[in-house]
């Protein structure tokens, strides 16, 4: 511990967040379940072809589609179409899949929607779109999605809505609602300002579950603004997301926001910076996949796993550097998804599979622990089954995923835990001791006091989530979304005590205090 902490603070010097009266920190809703769901570590899943169709994960859909028989707009226009699409809703995914999960320590699930499955709240936004004329095939998907939703709260797992299909297309796969290859979505000032609206829609939708529900829905995570957009330049995309981050924001300041990256992390790292202070979380999505590139498929297992475990290796330094950044905004980064796919180029040679492909889940599985809030694999199931590159339950029921993931409580725990309060302040104590000494390597005007009531604060809060496990299957919530709350506690203390430019000290010590909070509580329930 001495030698991370070491390693923290050389790699933080004083000045490195003395932003604060100038770019105030964000304030999150402060107390109540939902904030768990949205700010706890999310381990998660994707729901794929579950709305948004996709036939290599699900086959059974697209059996009397009209041609080419690829996308949601194909089906539509098929034959059966409302009684097709309706009984794959009802089936799909039920409540024993949610228990399943539950049981595996995933907390959280991505679901995939188009603009279209939200008619049944509004008509009209299928207007002039592709989907014009099929309002009544796509009328009962918002009443099943509220139910999954209902359903997931029962086993305590949140819900991130991703918007995979926008008007118009923001990439060219059938995933995107038609199996059409054009882009129009960023060429057309309606679809962009509809798609806007559409989000406006489902945002005062998920409120009102939330206000008129008995008891209220808490565990929606956030809402995802586009899946994977390739726009003709990055500026039109981030002068969009701009405009409808600011739209949402007025609607509800406490929805976390996720956008995607378009493979430029380091960009859109730096818009997320650049954008006014809010009340919550902007997650930044990353998609991470190793068999798609020729570069992808002529790099063996071993080499791909290697890759992502060596600290100086190019992605682990990206997401290092990039979650940096996050934090210091206040933001998170996010793997939306991943997989254990690999193409069968990287599988030559006498190698055993199975181990390679556990090894290469595992060596992910590090690095997205390490650096993200969150994380969701692609995808829970597929219709015919044995997939376990791409489908999370044939991975784990083969052991090349682990069966449980996160933390696992196995001793009672009590709020009011005296030997807690004397450990906290023997941990304490040591951290202030080993700040102390540190930094009087670098003469200057420190206020190590500060360090200390972070300490605490961190300390207090990291708790705070711990204590919220989940009892029938005794899952840990961990605070996830470290860089929002060290923002929150520091605007605060600075508005209690004076802000300056040893406001740094706090943030280090909140820092500090999580990972040991963290520790802790392994060592004492788990």
């Amino acid at each position: 511990m001495k030698t991370l902490f070491k390693n923290f603070l050389s790699n933080s010097r004083p000045g490195r967040s003395q932003s604060h009266q100038s770019h105030p920190a964000p304030i999150l809703e402060d107390g109540g379940e939902q904030v768990v769901y949205r700010c706890r570590k999310q381990r998660g899943v994707n729901l794929g072809s579950w709305f948004v169709l996709e036939r290599w994960i699900a086959e059974a859909p697209f059996r009397l589609a009209a041609a080419p028989g690829q996308s949601d707009l194909d089906v539509a226009r098929g034959s059966d179409a409302k009684e097709i699409l309706e009984r794959h809703w009802d089936s799909w995914i039920t409540d024993r899949d949610f228990e399943w999960l539950a049981a595996k320590g995933i907390n959280a699930v991505r679901i995939p929607i188009g603009y279209y499955h939200l008619c049944g709240l509004d008509n009209s936004i299928l207007h002039n779109t592709d989907f014009q004329g099929l309002e009544g095939i796509f009328q009962g998907a918002w009443i099943r999605l509220v139910n999954a939703v209902e359903t997931a709260q029962r086993y305590r797992i949140g819900v991130l809505f991703d918007l995979h299909a926008a008007p118009g297309k923001q990439n060219q796969d059938s995933h995107s609602g038609t199996s059409s290859p054009s882009i129009t979505f960023f060429d057309s000032r309606s679809n962009l300002k509809l798609t806007i609206r559409v989000l406006r829609i489902l945002v005062s939708a998920l409120r009102s579950l939330r206000s008129e529900h008995n008891p209220p829905v808490n565990n929606v995570v956030g809402v995802e603004l586009l899946n994977e957009p390739k726009p003709p330049s990055h500026s039109a995309l981030q002068d969009w997301y701009a405009k409808a981050i600011q739209e949402l924001r007025s609607l509800d300041p406490t929805l976390p926001i996720y956008i995607s990256d378009c493979w430029t992390s380091d960009d859109y790292a730096g818009f997320v910076k650049s954008l006014p202070p809010s009340s919550a979380p902007i997650c930044l999505d990353h998609h991470l996949y190793r068999c798609f590139t020729s570069a992808d498929n002529s790099t063996s297992a071993a080499q791909h796993s290697a890759s992502l475990t060596d600290p100086n290796a190019p992605t682990p330094q990206t997401f290092a550097r990039v979650a940096g950044n996050l934090e210091d905004a206040g933001g998170s980064l996010v793997v939306g998804e991943w997989s254990g796919a690999l193409n069968p180029g990287s599988l030559q040679g006498p190698i055993d599979e199975r181990q390679e492909r556990k090894r290469y889940i595992e060596a992910q599985l590090d690095l997205l622990e390490r650096y993200c809030s969150g994380w969701f694999f692609w995808t829970y199931k597929k219709e015919q089954p044995g997939d376990q590159g791409w489908s999370f339950r044939d991975a784990v029921e083969a052991g090349v995923f682990p069966g449980f993931v996160g933390m696992r409580s196995t001793k009672s725990l009590r709020a009011d835990d005296s030997d807690r309060t004397a450990r906290k302040l023997v941990s304490q104590s040591s951290a202030i001791g080993q700040h102390t000494s540190y930094w009087t390597q670098y003469p200057g005007n420190y206020e190590h006091w500060r360090f200390e009531k972070g300490y605490s604060q961190g300390w207090e809060d990291a708790y705070r989530f711990l204590l919220n496990k989940d009892t029938s299957h005794a899952v840990v919530p961990e605070l996830g979304f470290k860089g929002s709350w060290k923002k929150k506690r520091a605007h605060e203390h600075g508005t209690e005590d004076g802000f300056s430019g040893n406001l740094w000290e706090y943030e280090h010590g909140f820092e500090q205090a999580v990972g040991d909070a963290r520790l802790d509580f392994q060592k004492a329930y788990c």
